[in-house]
């Protein structure tokens, strides 16, 4: 390369840290999602009242915030990547980088509005 000459770097080169965090949000919501069929298992008949009942504890609150947390970031890494790898004008990508980012915050502020009136 000579001196001088910048190499251009396109697409989603993030490696081992993207695909270690995928795969640990991964096994966050393998394991919520355990926690929930035992917490629907036990609860019996599911009706709104038991359905209430499992998510009222402060610990499955917790537990749920941060599976949801998990979900979004989970979701973030691969919408990045696809924009990156596949959308090549750079405004366009930003703003549907922009526009995801929007919309996952926008979901989990709605997860802790919701959980918090249980």
């Amino acid at each position: 390369m000579p001196i001088g000459a910048r190499r251009l770097v396109v697409g989603a080169h993030y490696g081992l840290r993207d695909w270690l965090m995928q795969r640990a949000t991964a096994v966050v919501l393998t394991l919520y999602l355990i926690l929930l069929a035992v917490q629907i298992v036990l609860a019996g008949p599911i009706d709104y009242d038991s359905w209430r009942e499992i998510f009222a504890p402060l610990g499955m609150k917790i537990a749920t915030l941060i599976a949801f947390a998990a979900l979004v970031y989970h979701a973030w890494i691969g919408m990045r990547n696809i924009w990156m790898d596949y959308v090549r004008p750079v405004a366009i990508r930003m703003l549907l980088q922009l526009a995801t980012i929007l919309w996952l915050a926008a979901c989990l502020v709605w997860a802790v509005q919701i959980l918090w009136r249980v």
